[in-house]
């Protein structure tokens, strides 16, 4: 049986991974007002936080139209007899349930819909793990056994550097806002059952992500061998001197750089940072 892999652009996946990997994309969008940009495809995370700067209001966000899930899985079912399709979280946005509902109506391919109940490139990490399996000829029921064991062990943390958006998303009222930004409050945030909730309130960006660090370190310090990627928003020096830190003190773990592109910049605002890992 030949399994196809898909996943959506909230992975970040960078393309010549994806290439690399043979992962197929659909795209999210990002709407400034009577604008809308695929992300990923028609706008880079770099271009996505240029036009930030100059915009009064923030972008709203949507997920692929059913239509272009069928799309690519009938185009799949010409070469594929089953695809393994994986996307952020159920809670946050209703992708996932797309490709439920896609996989329902179209005919000669299975598809095997796969809610990583997270996002970015730790949703990214299962992407890889389906397409490396996938590549060994293993069957879709083993591609996705895997992947419930790999999120036994996935964990990520975001650090918000600036609160204004979560505010001007409904996220947070304004009143917590400015009181956050007076003393200087930067949230630690994380997914529990589907949905982005705050996991601690740290009082400076250094502090915030030393926290992150050390949760990081209490599954390091086991020496089991881990994959990890540290997601910057706009912060790609920043987040080049982590990795380099990080890979010197952990040599068994293998780290990855990944960004918060559009559709998830859109909540968190640039500057903010992540990191996920799971234990291979």
């Amino acid at each position: 049986m030949k399994t196809a892999v898909v996943t959506d652009s909230t992975a970040y996946l960078p393309k010549e991974i994806r290439e690399q990997s043979n992962i197929h994309m659909l795209p999210l969008s990002v709407i400034f007002g009577n604008e809308t940009y695929q992300e990923e495809v028609e706008i880079t995370a770099e271009q996505f936080y240029e036009e930030m700067k100059v915009r009064e209001e923030l972008p709203t966000t949507s997920q692929p139209p059913i239509g272009k899930f069928v799309e690519l899985f009938e185009e799949l079912s010409k070469e594929y007899d089953a695809v393994i399709s994986i996307h952020l979280s159920s809670g946050i946005s209703g992708t996932f349930q797309g490709a439920v509902q896609a996989g329902e109506m179209v005919e000669g391919i299975q598809v095997f819909a796969f809610d990583s109940e997270i996002s970015c490139m730790v949703q990214g990490f299962y992407a890889l793990e389906a397409a490396e399996m996938a590549e060994e000829g293993k069957s879709p029921e083993e591609i996705i056994a895997r992947l419930n064991q790999v999120k036994e062990s996935i964990r990520a943390y975001f650090m918000v550097d600036d609160l204004t958006n979560l505010q001007k998303g409904g996220r947070l009222s304004g009143a917590q806002a400015f009181v956050g930004s007076l003393l200087q409050v930067k949230p630690i945030l994380h997914f529990v059952d589907k949905v982005i909730v705050p996991f601690e309130k740290i009082r400076t960006r250094k502090k915030a992500l030393k926290r992150i660090f050390d949760l990081f370190d209490e599954d390091a310090r086991l020496q089991v061998p881990m994959k990890a990627v540290i997601i910057h928003a706009n912060r790609h020096e920043e987040a080049e001197q982590l990795k380099a830190e990080m890979e010197e003190k952990y040599p068994h773990v293998e780290f990855f750089i990944s960004y918060f592109g559009p559709v998830i910049g859109t909540h968190l605002g640039e500057g903010a940072m992540g990191l996920g890992w799971y234990k291979k």
